[in-house]
């Protein structure tokens, strides 16, 4: 008796195992390739490029080979007025399509044909600088956005719309991602606020056409601090941002996040390299000095924190935050 209950129990684990394994090997292949990406889908994964992580474009994980999102608030070509402004996602000579792009099916019903035969993006060719946006089309009745390829439509070149803007209408978030990743930030912060009270303060959860062509998703397992999905429309100072990543508890007093100050260091720099925005290297022994002679009551103010330079890891990093996490 004892041999066929421990018979059956086997058997009936095995059966357990297989059916997981079943839903992890084929019930995600229904899910996206029948999904439609959204907008925001759409748009994570042009601003992020094709994989963030290693990848033979970025061996060192260090935001390498990553496009550039635009914000454009005038048309690069005639000068007319674009209200409200748009993003343009510019791929230099050279930067690997996001998977969209090369797989034009994970785009979704109507999204596809869209994006194919009228924003023309199988025209695009990775050797060539091509610039991306996202614009609406009907199809079959519905409204839906679609990739537009605006170098063929529009005629936007990619020294046309880098040129045509200042440095604080560009947005470096395929970098920024991969510093939220390699810094372990996801080990924290979910990306997917539950369908329970979340709603009422993280905001509404994401849709299955949001992580169309986005590798990886980075919405994470466990929340050890607050969902940061839609931490932008939360709080929209870069400010904050950066007294925040500086020394959380600047802006939190009882933080438990780590600082991230060696993030003032130029994007595949070390800590030894970081400066401000005038070029002048931090000395961070001074700082955290003249931050605990405050924590004692002897100083009324803290120090101020260094603003960081153009090219910093922790601007990239607040580019990403800002600009996809609304």
């Amino acid at each position: 008796m004892g041999f066929r209950q421990h018979k059956f129990g086997s058997a009936g684990i095995g059966l357990m195992m297989g059916f997981s394994m079943s839903i992890t090997l084929f019930f995600p292949s229904f899910d996206f390739r029948s999904g439609v990406s959204t907008w925001v889908g759409l748009d994570k994964q042009l601003s992020a490029g094709r994989l963030i992580g290693f990848s033979y474009e970025d061996p060192l994980v260090r935001g390498d080979g990553k496009p550039v999102t635009v914000i454009l608030d005038k048309d690069p070509s005639t000068g007319a007025a674009i209200d409200p402004p748009i993003r343009a996602y510019v791929y230099k000579p050279g930067t690997p399509f996001s998977p969209g792009i090369n797989h034009t099916d994970q785009l979704g019903l109507g999204v596809e044909e869209l994006s194919v035969n009228v924003g023309k993006i199988n025209d695009a060719k990775p050797g060539d600088g091509i610039v991306f946006t996202i614009v609406k089309g009907e199809f079959n009745g519905e409204e839906l956005d679609y990739v537009e390829n605006a170098t063929a439509v529009r005629g936007w070149t990619v020294d046309k719309v880098l040129s045509s803007v200042g440095d604080d209408a560009k947005r470096f978030v395929g970098a920024g991602k991969t510093i939220y990743i390699t810094e372990g930030c996801w080990w924290c912060h979910t990306l997917l606020p539950e369908e329970t009270q979340d709603w009422q303060y993280f905001g509404t959860p994401p849709y299955l056409g949001d992580f169309n062509g986005e590798m990886p998703t980075a919405f994470g397992s466990d929340r050890k601090a607050p969902d940061i999905l839609h931490v932008a429309s939360r709080n929209s100072s870069r400010e904050w941002m950066y007294m925040h990543f500086f020394n959380p508890r600047l802006v939190q007093p009882n933080s438990i996040m780590p600082r991230f100050d060696y993030l003032w260091a130029p994007i595949g720099k070390g800590p030894s390299d970081a400066r401000d925005a005038s070029g002048a290297s931090i000395d961070f022994p001074k700082w955290r000095a003249e931050y605990m002679t405050y924590l004692k009551g002897d100083s009324i103010y803290p120090p101020d924190v260094p603003e960081p330079a153009a090219d910093s890891q922790v601007r990239a990093l607040v580019d990403w935050i800002m600009t996809s996490l609304r």
